[in-house]
């Protein structure tokens, strides 16, 4: 069992760090990009589709073409949700509220021969 390193924090107090766990990326590694994500599962696991959606206006008629799945148990899945939770607070924190409605996000633009 390892050893979990020590920090001395302000008082003299000795407190445990979690040691990160080392990870390997294969040359082969391709990273994707993804713009739609659905999610279904079983009473074990959790799956998630992800998927290139050429039309972001919402046109329920569009398909969404599936490239990538990613099946995982649902302890790995709390752990993803934890992670992403603490990931977006830190983003909205710095940058604001990230708005999942692309309604609230359109400026509208002035009619076409008018001056801004």
């Amino acid at each position: 069992m390892a050893k979990e390193p020590a920090t001395e924090p302000v008082g003299g107090r000795r407190t445990a760090q979690p040691e990160i766990q080392p990870t390997i990326e294969p040359s082969s590694l391709e990273p994707i990009y993804t713009n739609f994500a659905r999610v279904t599962g079983s009473p074990e696991e959790l799956i998630l589709d992800f998927g290139l959606n050429t039309d972001p206006t919402g046109n329920p008629n569009t398909p969404v073409q599936i490239s990538q799945r990613l099946v995982m148990n649902y302890f790995t899945a709390k752990r993803l949700w934890m992670a992403l939770a603490v990931s977006l607070k830190r983003q909205e924190s710095v940058f604001g509220v990230l708005e999942t409605d692309i309604t609230k996000r359109i400026v509208p633009q002035p009619p076409a021969g008018q001056a801004r």
